[in-house]
């Protein structure tokens, strides 16, 4: 910054952070500060009169040696003029630089930076199951979530959902238009009832392009694996996996999210975004179920019994497979995948206007009894801590006459939203009684236990026969005993399980894994393992087969049996599916670079 004290380069990846006075630093120990880390940036004044200058503070969750994320922010004074309108003005020029660098905004190249360059702050719905991740994710979502995107400048509504099915009906009655975004703090399932409340409608077309994002709270969070990964994050589990997600979240953006039309033996019909299993996966996903209490180590033990009493299936897949290479890469020979063997191949009204519902239990922008301090932002709702400047200089409560004499106060950087969602208050946050939301200290009943609910709307299948047709010709049907069949979606089957390495959000393919009958618990056990990596295809296991399909159906020939569908449990009997190629939108952030790195 162009500041007496401090000077900082910005990068397209990177900030550069560096001492010039009282003499500029040999080795910066600030260094390079990746804008990965950055969650969002503030003004600030003093609230001595007699200080002209103006102060721009940057949060960051920097890795600590033991690559944990923690809170840090770094702050700069702007003091060039004897006016403080001036310094405000260059103050505001560097907060709005670096949030069009966060939020991949252009910059002019010879014009005014000014906040005039900014949209208004994006507005999210965020839906929070409080009884996710061993009843963690409430106290996660207030300790972490909430102060990060208040940090970042996004204006927010929370519910906490209070049964089975509650997100799905509250998405089914809102008015739309008034949101930029639904965020599911949860495991997979509260995505699924999200998504499959929005195609439930009857203006589905519309409402399906309301961008989703889901923020890692429950046990599974297979989705948020492949959003972290996309990132460019390296693996990560519980709370490291929440707060990269919450920094890709906070930098906005998206990409098309392929969705799978499930079609049931009742004809029902319910919509995917994760993974259709039989088999092993979802006698260990609906099992583990008396282990919730354990979060993600309930697959743990579910697996360990599940190869205790192994299981085979007869069954009849048949599946079109992709004629044309993806747009992505896709597992070859070369990466020892196994190809699959044919064994026998077969011939073969204007939407309505919604209401708006009010919002129940709704949170408005952070009104929490949370500890506050007399140097705040607008975006950020806990004190910052023993702040100096650029890290090194003198604290700035001692030079302001003593910790009880609050130096600075809150100058926002972001307009406020001209209109905002009823019910919602855009941030800063805001002053007064919180809103009581009681937590209940017992769970609820686990999805699970009743059959997920089907849609009655959405797109046609129109590759699809009617259940008991014969299939058209180009399919490939095969009949066999299997241990396990999974249909994926994405990349990731659990935030640390690889199931189909090479899949995207938006590649139009369903990929299909399945293992034989005849395997060794061992040899199944080393290709779970591998799973954790996404190498389990270069283990060369005869019984594991592979299929990139744009459809498939599944018979089951053994009279019991389990199904999931995102692992909801699901009818059991003959179904089929097709992909629907980009037909909603997920939140991920920017990509992270090749190699891994953000």
């Amino acid at each position: 910054m162009n500041g007496p004290l401090e000077a900082e380069e910005q990068l397209d990846q990177a900030l550069h952070v560096q001492r010039l006075r009282p003499k500029p630093e040999a080795r910066p120990r600030g260094g390079l500060v990746p804008l990965a880390d950055v969650s969002g940036c503030c003004t600030l004044r003093s609230r001595s009169p007699s200080d002209p200058a103006a102060y721009f503070c940057i949060y960051t969750y920097p890795r600590g040696r033991r690559g944990a994320r923690h809170r840090a922010t770094r702050t700069f004074r702007a003091d060039g003029a004897t006016a403080y309108e001036e310094n405000r003005t260059e103050a505001l020029r560097w907060a709005t630089t670096l949030t069009c660098l966060l939020r991949g905004l252009p910059l002019p190249g010879d014009g005014e930076i000014s906040p005039e360059l900014l949209p208004r702050s994006p507005r999210l719905l965020l839906l929070v199951n409080p009884f996710g991740g061993r009843g963690l994710a409430w106290q996660w979502c207030k300790n972490h979530v909430l102060p990060m995107i208040s940090e970042a400048g996004l204006s927010f509504n929370l519910i906490q959902t209070e049964r089975p099915n509650h997100a799905r009906e509250l998405v089914q009655g809102l008015s739309l238009s008034e949101w930029d975004g639904i965020v599911t703090l949860s495991g997979d399932g509260l995505l699924y009832e999200v998504l499959n409340g929005l195609l439930d409608r009857p203006d589905w077309e519309e409402a399906v392009k309301t961008p989703v994002g889901i923020l890692p709270c429950g046990s599974g969070n297979a989705l948020a694996g492949a959003v972290n990964q996309h990132g460019g994050f390296a693996p990560a589990l519980g709370l490291d996996l929440l707060l990269n997600c919450s920094l890709l979240l906070c930098r906005g953006g998206g990409r098309p999210l392929d969705l799978l039309s499930v079609t049931l033996a009742s004809g029902s019909r319910c919509f995917s975004f994760l993974s259709v299993a039989w088999g092993f996966v979802s006698d260990v996903d609906i099992q583990s179920e008396r282990f919730r209490a354990f979060g993600s180590a309930r697959f743990t033990l579910g697996t360990v019994l599940g190869l205790a009493t192994l299981h085979t299936y007869r069954g009849r897949l048949s599946y079109l497979p992709a004629t044309g290479e993806p747009t992505s890469p896709r597992p070859t020979p070369a990466h020892g995948l196994p190809r699959a063997k044919s064994e026998l191949t077969l011939a073969p009204e204007p939407s309505l206007p919604m209401s708006h519902s009010p919002l129940h239990r709704s949170v408005s922008d952070l009104p929490l009894p949370l500890p506050q301090s007399g140097l705040t932002s607008p975006g950020s709702p806990d004190p910052l801590p023993t702040l100096s400047l650029n890290g090194g200089g003198p604290d700035l409560t001692r030079d302001w006459g003593g910790a009880g004499d609050a130096p600075l106060s809150p100058d926002p950087l972001l307009p406020s939203p001209p209109s905002s969602p009823r019910g919602a208050v855009p941030s800063p946050i805001t002053k007064g009684a919180p809103e009581e939301i009681p937590v209940p200290t017992e769970a609820p009943p686990p999805h699970h236990d009743t059959q997920a609910a089907a849609s009655s709307c959405g797109p046609p299948d129109h590759l699809l026969p009617p259940l008991g047709m014969p299939l058209p010709s180009g399919w490939v049907t095969m009949e066999d005993d299997f241990v396990l069949l999974l249909a994926i979606s994405p990349s990731h089957l659990g935030a640390d399980m690889v199931a189909a390495p090479h899949a995207r959000f938006d590649d139009g393919l369903v990929h299909l894994c399945w293992v034989r009958g005849g395997i060794s618990r061992a040899t199944l056990l080393r290709l779970f393992l591998a799973m954790e990596r996404g190498s389990h295809f270069g283990l060369g296991c005869p019984q594991l087969g592979y299929a990139a399909a744009h459809a498939f159906r599944l018979e089951p020939l053994t009279p019991r049996g389990l199904l999931t569908v995102d692992g909801e449990l699901v009818e059991y009997g003959p179904m089929q599916a097709q992909m629907h190629p980009g037909l909603a939108t997920l939140l991920t952030g920017p990509p992270g670079l090749p190699g891994g790195v953000p």
